[in-house]
C-alpha cells in the first residue's frame, strides 16, 4: 500500500493513471474497454496505487468510474480533480486515500501545467482543510518552481507533484539542452521541496526514455504514469508495459 512520508532512496512508488482506457472507451460510448478491468490489471501487475482524474466536462473518467474505484481496489486510489465546490464534494464523499489538486480548462486536451498555488493561498488552503480533516492525503500539482513550491507547503499540502512535461516535451523534440535545464530544475526544486517537509512526487509525460533521470532523485516517492503506459499496453499488454517501467525505475533507484 502507498504510504505517507518522507523516506528518501527507499522504493520508489509507482502510481498508474487510468484516464485513457477511458478515453478509448468514450470515443464509442459503451463499456469497453473498462477502467476498473485496467486498474484491476495494474494492481496484479504491481502498480502501488490507481490515479484518475475526475474532469468536470467528464471527458474520460466517469462518476460511476469513481464509485467502482473505490469498491474494488486493494490498492490506493489516488483522485486528481480542480478546486471546485462541485469536486470537493465528491472527494469528501468517497474519501479516497489521496486527492491531487489539478489546474483544469476546458479547451486543454490534457493537463498543460502546474496549479498557479502562491497567487490563490488563502482558497486552497481552506478549500484542502476539509479534505485534510477527512483523512486524504493533499498533493498539489505544481511547475518546478520555487514560489509554487513554498506556497503549497505554506498551505498545508502533505504532498507536491512536480509536473514533468516541459522535460519530456523537449527530449521528444530533441531540444536537448531545454531538455537537461528542466530535469535540473527538477533536481533542485525536489530537494527544495522535501527540504520544507513535503513530499515529493512527479509526473506526466513520462516515458520509458525519460523516466530515469527523474526516479533517480532521491526525494521523489513516488511517479504517476499514465497516457504512455497505456498507449504501450495498446502493443505488448498491460502487464508487461507497467513490469518494464517498474524495471527502469528500481534500475535508477540502484535495485
Amino acid at each position: 500500500m502507498v504510504q505517507s512520508g518522507i523516506e528518501p532512496l527507499g522504493r520508489l512508488r509507482l502510481g498508474v493513471n487510468i484516464d485513457h482506457v477511458a478515453t478509448v472507451r468514450n470515443a464509442r460510448g459503451g463499456r469497453n474497454p473498462d477502467p476498473l478491468r485496467a486498474a484491476k490489471l495494474a494492481e496484479e501487475a504491481g502498480a502501488d496505487g490507481i490515479t484518475a482524474h475526475l474532469r468536470e466536462d467528464r471527458r474520460h473518467i466517469s462518476d460511476a468510474d469513481i464509485d467502482g474505484l473505490m469498491e474494488a481496489l486493494s490498492v490506493p486510489l489516488n483522485l486528481e480533480m480542480a478546486a471546485t465546490e462541485e469536486m470537493q464534494a465528491i472527494a469528501l464523499r468517497h474519501k479516497p486515500h489521496a486527492v491531487c489538486i489539478v489546474p483544469e480548462r476546458r479547451e486543454e486536451r490534457t493537463t498543460e501545467g502546474g496549479l498557479e498555488v502562491a497567487q490563490d493561498e488563502n482558497r486552497l488552503a481552506h478549500f484542502i482543510a476539509p479534505l485534510r480533516e477527512a483523512g486524504c492525503r493533499v498533493s498539489i500539482f505544481v511547475a518546478a518552481d520555487r514560489p509554487q513550491i513554498e506556497a503549497a507547503a505554506r498551505i498545508g499540502a502533505a504532498v507536491t507533484e512536480l509536473h514533468t512535461g516541459a522535460y519530456c516535451d523537449a527530449h521528444a523534440e530533441g531540444r536537448f539542452d531545454a531538455r537537461d535545464a528542466e530535469l535540473e530544475r527538477l533536481r533542485e526544486m525536489s530537494t527544495h521541496a522535501h527540504s520544507l517537509g513535503l513530499e515529493v512526487h512527479a509526473g506526466h509525460g513520462l516515458s520509458y526514455d525519460t523516466v530515469k533521470p527523474v526516479a533517480a532523485f532521491p526525494e521523489v516517492m513516488e511517479l504517476n504514469i499514465g497516457h504512455f503506459l497505456i498507449g504501450e499496453a495498446i502493443f505488448r499488454g498491460l502487464d508487461p508495459a507497467i513490469a518494464e517501467m517498474r524495471r527502469l525505475m528500481d534500475a535508477a533507484r540502484g535495485r
